[in-house]
């Protein structure tokens, strides 16, 4: 059995990322989901440190398994957050010690895939949304595009009045044929709206209809997809396998969206894969920014027999995302002909800029000094455990 004998973070408020070293030396990284990392830092330390250290470094699975029932007592989207940055570095460093890309250790292949072009904004006008989707699906070969309508959780309230009737049909008519469009409405519409807003679509030949209700009624949703003749989409939010499980079972989505930060890495959305996978559902993962989880999606995406059409890659740049700046050394987000490449590197094939681990918040554990009843106090004033 190779240990695991080190646990470190590297945080801001936006990204945590996670380096597992085991007792061969070898070692692997990872990150927890984005967005209030540095809490999420927290419960990696206090409730997922414990188990892993000492444990089996290449019984991935297994050990997500095991803090799950350790952890019993606190199901719930942090866990999940935080399980992700011990479960993708687990997958990291299994890649670097095969010296191959984790896309291969299940099931694919190094490659191209296909991209869409994710628009993350809805303060934009329809006129300059078709404009820039226009541009830049003509200068980087995107053949599928995304579009925002509705207000997230917006209760039939639009961003401004009249803008989903407006962009619908201004960014369709830009796109033209040719170009596979899509929409997020993030849980913005009741289901009679959803259901009006839904026939609007299919006239404009949108054929993606993302979270058109709130995404926790799944019921809700089930009325939609069933009431539209396009395809209802979701499961970004979810990482509880019962939920996904009724989700599946009752065909409340066309097609499953989980997304491997939200789910707890990379073991657990193959699980929700496979189950989509014998329902005969296709699988198109979140990955809402170029962070490591857009990443971990292409290796998924390259592998699993059931995966969607496309990737979903954000076109916002580091002016909208300021916290994506030099995450990463070199370009894995590059887009050749509409595709990304999942390359041959070992592991996610990936480095983490150590520029910006200078600028990071640290805290590490080693199986030889770890005290589980000394953390609390040692982590919030930076020490070493």
């Amino acid at each position: 059995m190779n240990r695991i004998v080190r646990l470190e973070t590297f945080h801001s408020e936006f990204v945590c990322f996670v380096r597992v070293t085991a007792e061969d030396g070898a070692f692997g990284w990872g990150q927890t989901s984005t967005y209030n990392a540095d809490i999420t830092a927290q419960v990696f330390h206090r409730q997922v440190v414990p188990w892993a250290l000492g444990a089996d470094s290449s019984d991935i699975g297994g050990l997500v398994h095991l803090i799950e029932r350790r952890e019993h007592k606190y199901p719930g989207s942090y866990r999940a957050r935080a399980l992700a940055g011990l479960d993708t570095a687990l997958w990291d460093l299994a890649g670097r010690r095969a010296g191959k890309p984790v896309a291969s250790l299940i099931g694919g292949a190094a490659g191209r895939v296909r991209a869409y072009a994710s628009s993350m904004k809805r303060d934009i006008s329809p006129k300059d949304e078709a404009e820039r989707l226009t541009r830049l699906c003509a200068e980087k070969g995107f053949t599928a595009a995304k579009w925002r309508i509705g207000s997230e959780c917006g209760e039939d309230v639009d961003e401004w009045p009249g803008r989903t009737e407006a962009i619908i049909p201004a960014v369709a008519k830009a796109l033209g044929d040719g170009i596979d469009k899509l929409v997020d409405a993030n849980s913005g519409f009741s289901v009679s709206r959803a259901i009006t807003v839904g026939d609007l679509l299919a006239d404009h030949g949108v054929g993606h209809y993302e979270e058109p209700v709130p995404y926790w009624d799944l019921a809700a949703t089930k009325v939609v997809t069933e009431a539209v003749s396009i395809d209802v989409t979701g499961g970004e939010q979810d990482w509880d396998m019962e939920t996904w499980k009724r989700m599946i079972d009752m065909r409340a989505v066309d097609v499953v969206q989980p997304d491997v930060m939200y789910m707890g890495g990379l073991s657990r959305t193959l699980e929700v894969a496979r189950m989509a996978a014998a329902a005969g559902l296709p699988c198109t993962p979140h990955a809402a920014n170029l962070s490591l989880v857009t990443i971990c999606t292409m290796h998924l995406m390259a592998a699993i027999p059931n995966a969607g059409s496309y990737l979903e890659l954000s076109i916002e740049g580091d002016d909208y995302y300021p916290w994506q700046r030099d995450l990463f050394l070199g370009r894995p987000f590059d887009v050749e002909d509409g595709h990304v490449t999942v390359t041959d590197a070992p592991g996610w094939g990936v480095e983490v800029s150590p520029a910006w681990l200078d600028r990071s918040s640290y805290a590490e554990a080693a199986l030889e000094t770890f005290k589980p009843s000394a953390y609390g106090a040692l982590y919030h004033k930076g020490g070493k455990l």
